[in-house]
């Protein structure tokens, strides 16, 4: 079914004020109903979990409901594959650091050149300790990395590879139940940061058979916190990162130190309600459907400013240029030929319209493509709150920009 825009938009209550929000990629809007949830945690529950008196219990309950309502979401198939904290970033480097201990100099770690830095820099940091850092490139012709070349990095000594789901510049969706499924094979593990996907499309990750997923709240309708899946016999693998006397068993206490946002995680599980309001349920069920016309939505906001950029010869779509929802998300960076882009996101901010210009924290992909130059790429990212009449407003936005 179409998705009631009207009844979608009055969930975000910023979107009252007229303005067109298409940096959705760098953070979206949060639902009024988790806002309302983060507010009653706050004010009714903010104690400590773990007592025995019932403010406190009721806390534990609330957090563990939260866990088990992203598990839910994300597919996992027990409430502790859920580790929560602060950023994608984090959580990132919180799990290289729970994993050096089992890396040893001249093992290999896989990672790519067309990843958010966050997905990189962890893994790039054991060098030090003579890990070997193989980099699985783009091509720069086609803009789309070949899994035959993945291939040829994977070897006896492979522990780990580190990918994207979706690209934060190029929109591009990676298989990741295939490479999953080559990685396994050589024995590796897989690590994917699913920034740039969860937005749009439904979560399988014991499905597609990842060891470890990240992804951030605040791109996802809530707040600024976010979550690690991992499998649970890796998680126990895993170093403790908490108090000494944490020990391996403890999963996931152990990777969450310091305590996790319990205000952050009870406004989370508030995303869950939304999303499968849209699919007209609860479950998985619901979930899949909702997203199902989320991406049937979001298809179309991509076509029309697509449509605009391809239709004119001094505009680079950088990634693809297509707007099947099978092949990307509606996060969509171009460059315009001979024009600064900062000049244009400043012209745009003046209808008054959202978007944004620079390397987006994958400086290494922008790099490659030659694009830094001209401070970088102008990007608009789009979800399925956006409309076609704001799209509209943008390409008019930008032909005057452009004139």
């Amino acid at each position: 079914m179409p998705l009631d825009l009207a009844h979608v938009r009055s969930c975000f209550p910023a979107l009252a004020d007229g303005f067109a929000y298409f940096d959705n990629a760098g953070g979206s809007l949060v639902l009024r109903g988790v806002a309302e949830r983060v507010a009653d945690y706050l004010l009714t529950t903010s104690v400590q979990t773990g007592a025995n008196y019932a403010h406190s219990q009721r806390a534990s309950a609330r957090l563990a409901e939260a866990r088990a309502r992203v598990a839910t979401w994300i597919g996992a198939r027990r409430p502790e594959e859920v580790v929560f904290g602060p950023s994608t970033t984090v959580l990132a480097q919180f799990l290289a650091k729970a994993m050096a201990s089992r890396l040893q100099p001249g093992d290999e770690v896989v990672v790519t050149d067309f990843d958010h830095e966050s997905n990189i820099g962890p893994w790039r940091a054991l060098e030090k300790a003579g890990v070997v850092v193989r980099e699985w490139r783009i091509n720069p012709e086609t803009m789309r990395p070949d899994l035959a070349d993945l291939d040829a990095l994977l070897g006896p000594r492979t522990r780990l590879v580190a990918v994207t789901h979706a690209s934060n510049i190029l929109g591009t969706i990676m298989p990741v139940a295939e490479i999953a499924r080559r990685v396994h094979a050589a024995g590796a593990e897989l690590v994917v940061d699913a920034v740039a996907y969860a937005p749009h499309r439904a979560l399988d990750v014991a499905g597609w058979d990842v060891d470890y997923y990240i992804f951030s709240f605040y791109k996802t309708y809530g707040p600024h916190f976010a979550v690690m899946y991992g499998k649970h016999d890796k998680l126990l693998e895993l170093d403790g990162l908490y108090h000494w006397f944490y020990g391996r068993e403890k999963v996931p206490a152990k990777l969450e130190p310091g305590n996790p946002s319990y205000e952050g995680a009870w406004g989370a599980a508030g995303i869950v309600d939304y999303l499968e309001s849209l699919g007209g349920g609860t479950g998985r069920a619901a979930l899949e459907r909702g997203f199902g016309d989320i991406a049937v939505h979001e298809a179309a906001l991509a076509e029309r400013l697509l449509g605009f950029l391809r239709s004119r010869n001094d505009i680079r779509v950088i990634g693809e240029r297509t707007s099947d929802a099978a092949v990307r998300v509606p996060t969509i960076a171009f460059k315009v030929a001979g024009r600064d882009s900062a000049a244009i996101v400043a012209a745009v901010d003046q209808d008054p319209i959202g978007i944004r210009f620079g390397d987006f924290h994958s400086r290494r992909l922008v790099e490659q493509l030659g694009l830094l130059e001209g401070n970088g790429v102008v990007r608009a990212s789009m979800v399925h709150y956006n409309t076609l009449e704001e799209v509209d407003r943008l390409v008019e936005s930008l032909q005057r920009a452009l004139a």
